[in-house]
């Protein structure tokens, strides 16, 4: 059991994040606090969203760069179109989000299973194609929170448990919790539980032999992307009612490396088949920690894209290493 845990990429990730996280202590003690913990959560829930949709992609063999454009792209058509129809409807604004998003994710599929298309040079492609077209066809105005409907604002400031602080105000635990949760538990239970989960594995390390055992490919893709479609357009919504606010241009280039760093320090091989949900939430900790906290320890901000960057060459040369190995075994 020992031997076992040793081992394991995510008990070495994990005690990272526990010194990490006891330096930070040592500078602001106010860092290891309940507020704080849920200020982190409601704060990274979108990044965690994504990275459970990239660590999916990742695990079948593909990759997939076009969700950040997805996702701005599912937000700012919805707040565009619950403002033209006067509909200030929180479940309308979900539903026209996530038909983008499927319909983004099968477009991602039709040209990878069909065409067979490298799945980077797709998404490269397509990540342009819906910004650009939305830029030119929607527009680029951004939409303050005046104007932002009322649902999103609101949706923003849900809290499933509240506490008091000693002045007699409250924070407390937002409702994007209870949408992690759910992404992270229907993930769980799709890759532990069923045939599907067990098939994109399979994908992943040899995706020749699926496909010899009868399995359809084309029907895999299109299961794979439109999750991923449907998890970035859900973010979407999440961060507009966070900062409510909607900007054509947000998200595009802020999540995109975080995201694929959190992904590959959790421990997901970039060649697929290798990788685990727990080590991809654990990624997302310390990404969000890093992101928010580097200050605190007297460095400059410029440091994070370092480190991001660090972290994902590092993560590909471990994975190339690895994979070198077992060849010679």
């Amino acid at each position: 059991m020992k031997a076992a845990l040793l081992k394991r990429n995510e008990f070495y990730l994990l005690l990272v994040i526990v010194v990490f996280a006891a330096a930070i202590t040592i500078v602001n003690p106010a860092f290891l606090t309940i507020e704080n913990l849920f200020d982190l959560i409601r704060s990274s829930s979108g990044m965690a969203i994504l990275a459970v949709g990239f660590f999916l992609v990742l695990l079948s063999g593909g990759i997939d760069i076009s969700f950040p454009a997805v996702a701005i792209v599912a937000q700012y058509i919805t707040v565009n179109a619950i403002i033209s129809l006067g509909i200030d409807n929180l479940a309308l604004a979900f539903a026209i989000a996530i038909a983008i998003g499927l319909a983004f994710g099968a477009v991602n599929a039709f040209f990878i299973s069909v065409f067979r298309i490298p799945t980077l040079i797709v998404t490269l492609g397509t990540m342009n194609i819906f910004h650009g077209a939305m830029l030119e066809f929607v527009g680029t105005k951004a939409i303050n929170a005046g104007q932002m409907p009322n649902c999103f604002k609101t949706f923003g400031l849900v809290n499933i448990l509240s506490l008091p602080r000693g002045d007699g105000t409250f924070y407390g635990l937002s409702v994007f919790f209870l949408i992690i949760l759910a992404v992270i538990l229907a993930t769980w239970v799709i890759l532990r539980f069923t045939v599907l989960g067990r098939v994109i594995y399979a994908m992943g390390g040899n995706p020749e032999a699926v496909k010899r055992s009868g399995f359809n490919l084309v029907r895999l893709q299109f299961f794979i992307y439109c999750y991923v479609g449907l998890l970035a357009s859900v973010m979407g919504i999440m961060h507009a009612s966070l900062i409510s606010y909607s900007n054509a241009t947000y998200i595009i280039n802020s999540e995109l490396l975080h995201v694929i760093a959190a992904v590959i320090l959790g421990g997901a091989s970039i060649l697929g088949g290798t990788g685990t949900l727990t080590g991809t939430l654990l990624g997302v900790v310390m990404i969000s920690i890093l992101e928010k906290n580097l200050v605190m320890l007297g460095l400059s901000s410029f440091w994070q894209q370092f480190f991001v960057g660090l972290i994902i060459v590092l993560g590909v040369s471990i994975t190339h290493l690895q994979k070198r190995l077992r060849e010679r075994i």
